[in-house]
């Protein structure tokens, strides 16, 4: 525990130098402002002293005093009032600039990672702590950056008023001097309590965002199963869980700010009773008294900013050492080398001796060997928890395996750049994610797209009626993840926005489970007539899985079985009883 306040600094030294040459010219703008508002700060006391001596003295006096005094001294007083004004207005413009350029920048190297990092990372991390990170995290992290140059600033009125107090006299820059060894001692106390439970603080606000987030996301699963309640209490777990880390953390605080408080007030007791003996033994006059008390007076609000900086310091460190491990996160492996490219053809899959598996668990897929011939039709058929979507998922290589190739067009995927790999490749999943967009922002993402190719999309697609009768068709907004459409519509909608980029490869995991059958089999059959494309089906009925050119029976993490429908119902029992429950299921589905 002892070393943990060394640590600290030494990593709040590093983290800050890192922000400020990021940002030199604005944070040096707001050091300067900070600089100049200490010397005119200072300045002030001065002024103030010697209008005490020369004006406010004499008119208890003498009942009298120049107007040419009263006028200079006030011009002084203006003149450096404004200096103070304009250079606070110089100080925050720069420090803000500074600190909202390091969120922007923490943000930027945020949404990079989380496209880049493999998809087991986002598996393995729930949305809240990683909206915990965009937010809480990043502002945590800079919000030191707004006292730092007002912190060095003190510094400089520090040294400017020690200067003017020893100029007065050195018993009262004594006084001052013992101030500072006493909030290091308190701040150094104060780290070696903070730091654990800011860092705890950290962690319970992305355990609350991360139910907030679910709850919100799974708003019709709550309500359908009626379970607002539960929520409403799990929820309120979290978030007394953070009440309590917050409000340890608070009390720390509380002990330490009153004393940050106190310090400079003690020092002005102590000023006034030294400060009248050394007048009445001759030794100072009033007017310097007063320019003293002021400059103590002056000292308190910069040791406040100063300890508010050392308060967030820790913060901040705690809070940069969870963004730098997430942004050090491994990143998705790159080919190397000199990078083949895809022929503009349809394109064989060649899955050869594939074992996968996800973290520690048995393999998902074990020495798995497929091949899917360029421009053919082939159902993957299995039973639930074979294997079916994590094949799927290696194709345009979300995963890899752990051993084994999967080669497109001959090639080795990791031998592909990756957006060559997803250029050629598209994955259309069971359950289909759209933007809160209009149906056209939704197939086009943005990109310039004639509408023949997008008419030619949703026609393969039999998307192109129920768009048709939007209420604005294409422009007509669907709402969050398309709300305001049929499961079937949704699904229609994202195989639209696949066959849009005319891949190379089509891989429907289950794509049109949501879609009338009749409708299914049209799909299918307009997708080996107008598209030039291999295609991997996940299929359950039984009209999806006669209309292949060939069908894979997985089973076990492996592919058991490979034939026609007919061939395989005459070689497998297996694949028997498998097809015997997809009858029971659609003989379930039409009644």
């Amino acid at each position: 525990m002892a070393e943990r306040v060394p640590g600290i600094f030494r990593r709040g030294a590093r983290i800050l130098s890192r922000y400020i040459r990021a940002n030199p010219l604005a944070f040096s703008l707001s050091v300067l402002g900070a600089a100049i508002y200490a010397a005119a700060a200072v300045g002030t006391t001065v002024i103030i002293g010697r209008v005490t001596n020369t004006v406010i003295i004499p008119t208890f006096e003498s009942g009298r005093v120049e107007r040419g005094m009263v006028i200079s001294a006030g011009i002084a007083i203006l003149a450096v009032g404004l200096v103070r004004a304009s250079t606070i207005i110089l100080r925050r413009y720069f420090a803000a600039m500074v600190a909202f350029r390091t969120q922007r920048n923490w943000r930027r190297q945020l949404v990079a990672t989380y496209l880049e990092v493999p998809l087991k990372y986002h598996r393995e991390t729930p949305t809240g702590t990683l909206l915990a990170h965009a937010d809480s995290d990043i502002v945590a992290a800079s919000e030191v950056l707004n006292p730092l140059p007002f912190s060095i600033g003190v510094v400089t009125l520090v040294v400017f008023a020690i200067i003017n107090l020893a100029m007065v006299d050195w018993l009262l820059m004594m006084i001052a001097l013992l101030l500072f060894p006493g909030l290091i001692i308190i701040n150094r106390l104060y780290t070696r309590r903070a730091e654990l439970p800011l860092g705890d603080v950290q962690r319970r606000v992305g355990q609350v965002s991360r139910v907030a987030h679910e709850s919100f996301d799974g708003a019709l699963v709550v309500k359908t199963l009626g379970r607002e309640q539960d929520e409403v209490d799990r929820l309120a777990v979290a978030a007394d869980s953070l009440r309590e880390s917050r409000v340890t953390l608070g009390r720390i605080r509380g002990t330490f700010e009153p004393l940050i408080e106190a310090l400079p007030n003690l020092g002005i007791i102590a000023l006034l009773l030294i400060g009248s003996w050394l007048v009445s033994v001759g030794r100072l006059n009033t007017g310097q008294v007063v320019q003293a008390a002021a400059l103590f007076g002056l000292l308190a609000f910069p040791m406040r900013v100063f300890g508010y900086f050392l308060q967030e310091l820790p913060r901040s460190v705690v809070a940069s050492a969870r963004l730098d491990v997430v942004i050090a996160a491994e990143r998705e492996a790159l080919a190397t080398g000199g990078v083949p490219v895809l022929p503009d053809t349809p394109l064989a899959v060649r899955f050869r001796d594939v074992t996968c598996r996800h973290g520690e668990d048995p393999p998902v897929l074990e020495h798995l060997d497929l091949e899917i011939p360029a421009g053919k039709v082939v159902a993957l058929v299995g039973a639930t928890g074979a294997g079916k979507s994590t094949l799927c998922e290696l194709l345009p290589r979300l995963v890899d395996p752990e051993i084994g190739v999967v080669t497109l067009g001959g090639i080795d995927l990791r031998e592909l750049d990756p957006a060559e790999v997803r250029d050629a490749v598209a994955l259309v999943f069971q359950e289909t994610f759209l933007f809160n967009e209009s149906a056209r922002e939704n197939v086009t993402l943005g990109e310039p797209v004639s509408d023949e190719r997008l008419l030619e999309a949703a026609s393969i697609a039999h998307s192109i009626d129920f768009i048709r009768a939007l209420p604005d068709g294409w422009d007509t907004e669907i709402g969050e993840r398309g709300i305001t459409l049929s499961g079937g519509q949704r699904q229609r909608l994202a195989l639209t926005r696949a066959l849009l980029r005319r891949p190379r490869v089509l891989v429907l995991d289950d794509a049109t489970s949501a879609v009338d059958p009749v409708i299914e089999a049209a799909i299918l059959r307009d997708l080996r007539s107008s598209l030039a494309t291999s295609t991997l089906v996940v299929a359950h009925r039984i009209s999806t899985i006669e209309l292949a050119d060939e069908v894979a029976f997985l089973d076990g993490g492996t592919i058991v079985a490979r034939g026609s429908h007919a061939e395989l119902l005459s070689s497998s029992p297996d694949y028997v009883r498998l097809v015997q429950a997809y009858n029971d299921l659609s003989a379930g589905e039409i009644s």
